[in-house]
């Protein structure tokens, strides 16, 4: 038998098993420990100087120095990341709000047209004052001038 079949006879199925299991036992640690690190630089309650002392404890002694930190401070590590995740939520729903709404607070082109098509429809407005609104929306103008405002429609 060549080289590489002895390599396959030579490393049996359990020795495969205890090499990944340390393999996912060690990119594991180092989740855990850039984890660690990162709440160290979220937390806001700390100071400075505890921030740079638990930084020095988890560079210099990593092993002990994560593991007291979880023991220490876990709990909150939880809290501070879902306080985190809401925060970012929310600033997606109001970035999500503004970017709809055209980012000044006013109502879109769309929802202008829409309501201009209501109006016509329910015989407020002429065709020929549906046409001047329209075209005052889709040049960027607004269609509060012709939309209910004026005296045309006050009238009837």
């Amino acid at each position: 038998m060549s080289g590489p079949t002895y390599l396959a006879y030579d490393y049996p199925l359990l020795s495969v098993f205890w090499s990944m299991l340390l393999l996912f036992l060690w990119i594991m640690w180092f989740v855990l420990l850039f984890r660690v690190v990162v709440d160290i630089f979220r937390d806001d309650d700390m100071s400075g100087w505890a921030k740079a002392g638990w930084l020095v404890l988890t560079i210099l002694l990593p092993f002990l120095g994560v593991f007291v930190y979880v023991i220490a401070r876990g709990k909150n590590m939880g809290r501070r990341e879902v306080a985190q995740a809401r925060a970012q939520q929310a600033a997606f729903d109001d970035y999500i709000r503004q970017t709809a709404t055209g980012g000044d607070g006013r109502s879109s082109s769309v929802d202008e047209l829409a309501r201009l098509s209501e109006i016509r429809s329910r015989g407020d407005i002429t065709d020929d004052e549906f046409r001047r609104a329209k075209e005052l929306v889709l040049s960027g103008h607004g269609a509060s001038a012709g939309t209910g405002a004026g005296p045309t429609a006050a009238g009837r």
